[in-house]
């Protein structure tokens, strides 16, 4: 597959967005500014834009994205049991097998609640009375730099922070939703997010092609009491006596060739919409391991001690394919910002205004070895909501439109390829959505065919 084109996504200031989204009029000297600002909004997720936005200079944003990030990696390698008893504590649950060694991906998932969100977040919204409150947690301070030494004491946190950035990414997408709907007319999109109550916040971990073979390697050693895999300060150790010689010198064979057979084709996450209103998302976080080295002293050998890198190549790895010109762009974006998606719902609510964006998460090529983190939040309409589709055309988002892509290096031929590639697993909307559905079904039947018995992903 040629290489995809870049996405630089349009970047919107937290403090635009609290003036943009109050019931406040603008000062007069900033009317034309916010006008513009506005229409750049509309336009970016709009029908000829790409469908997803930034969003730069949240408070507290990048302590908070710095502490809960590294924990989805961390939960990820924690024998089964223990991280069993820390999701329950926190009372976060998983939509993943997360006894399947082979799984790309690990997820832990909470449903958050919009009345505190709306108490919690740094511009604070209720009642319509809106301000420029910073984000207040007594267990989170800018110069709180200690790191704890115990593995439970590290996850002490855990469901704090996760709400606490939860309830800051649930207040960007209501107020993007206040601003659309000013754009619209009405307020269907932000009633209709209230109306549901709560948004689910979901952290993710993406496998590296290292994290299967610990995880392989550590149920093979279940059962025995003087046998161990464990995470501790964010660092795997192995006993030598937990592996025979012909696995461990496999592990490290395996170990030294990972990244020398990156696969651009190969995906974290296969192509499809998200069906809520809207996605946040934090900028994602990759963790490259230290190098593997045996330590004879003390019987054991460390694997891995990740580290935060920067961007490979300085994107994110999310993909996005543009129906408009038939471009495969990957989403370029700051370590500090959040990205704000379009999803179904909103797309049928607004009648086309605003579009849902196709999308996929690749490994980046050659570094099989680099692990993603990432925390969505996905904001939905209340399961009882019910779709009218009478002034709403289902065809818009097929696949396939002509385009030169040119300053691409991409020909038409080739994108026509990968839009067919694409159409033959992502279901296509009229396929799911009925008139008088309600949220509930169609989540149901996009669920069904994407992921069923005979869903057109249900293998991949």
């Amino acid at each position: 597959m040629a290489e995809a084109g870049v996405l630089e996504l349009y970047e919107l200031h937290y403090s635009d967005l609290l003036l943009l989204s109050s019931t406040s009029p603008v000062p007069e000297e900033g009317e034309e500014r916010a006008e513009k600002i506005k229409k750049t909004i509309m336009e970016t997720l709009g029908p000829t834009g790409p469908g997803l936005l930034s969003i730069t200079g949240v408070p507290k944003a990048s302590i908070l994205r710095q502490r809960l990030l590294p924990l989805a990696s961390k939960l990820a390698l924690l024998d089964h049991d223990r991280r069993k008893h820390i999701l329950k504590e926190h009372n976060l649950g998983s939509d993943v097998p997360l006894k399947n060694p082979d799984r790309n991906v690990s997820s832990f998932a909470m449903q958050l609640k919009y009345a505190q969100a709306l108490e919690s977040a740094p511009g604070k919204t209720n009642n319509g009375a809106r301000s420029n409150s910073n984000l207040e947690s007594a267990h989170l301070d800018d110069n709180d730099d200690e790191v704890t030494d115990s593995p439970e004491d590290e996850f002490a946190n855990l469901s704090d922070i996760f709400r606490e950035l939860g309830y800051c990414m649930m207040e960007l997408g209501l107020r993007v939703a206040q601003i659309c709907d000013m754009a619209i007319g009405g307020q269907e999109l932000e009633r209709s997010l209230l109306e549901s109550g709560t948004a689910k916040g979901r952290l993710i971990h993406y496998h590296s092609s290292l994290d299967n073979l610990l995880i392989k390697a550590s149920g093979r050693r279940k059962g025995s009491t003087k046998k161990q895999a464990y995470c501790e300060k964010n660092q795997v150790l192995l006993s030598r006596s937990e592996l025979k010689q012909s696995e461990r010198c496999n592990l490290v064979a395996n170990v030294n060739e990972v990244g020398s057979s990156g696969n651009q084709g190969n995906l974290w996450q296969q192509w499809h919409y998200d069906y809520g209103i809207f996605t946040v998302l934090t900028a994602p976080m990759f963790l490259m391991p230290s190098q593997l080295s045996e330590n004879t002293a003390t019987d054991q050998f460390p694997v891995l001690c990740d580290q935060d890198c920067p961007f490979p190549t300085g994107h994110s790895y999310l993909r996005i394919f543009d129906a408009n010109t038939n471009d495969v762009l990957m989403v370029k974006t700051s370590s500090e910002s959040f990205i704000i998606q379009v999803g179904e719902s909103a797309d049928i609510l607004s009648r086309g205004k605003l579009r849902s964006t196709l999308h996929c998460v690749c490994r980046p090529p050659n570094l099989e070895n680099l692990s993603r983190e990432t925390f969505v939040v996905f904001l939905q309409p209340a399961w009882s909501k019910t779709f009218s589709i009478s002034d709403y055309n289902v065809h818009h988002s097929m696949l396939g439109r002509h385009s030169s892509n040119e300053g691409n290096g991409l020909t038409e031929l080739d994108f026509n390829e990968v839009a067919r590639e694409i159409h033959k697993i992502v279901p296509p909307l009229s396929s799911r959505l009925k008139d008088g559905m309600t949220f509930a079904e169609f989540s149901r039947e996009t669920t069904k065919q994407y992921y069923g018995g005979s869903g057109l992903q249900s293998n991949s």
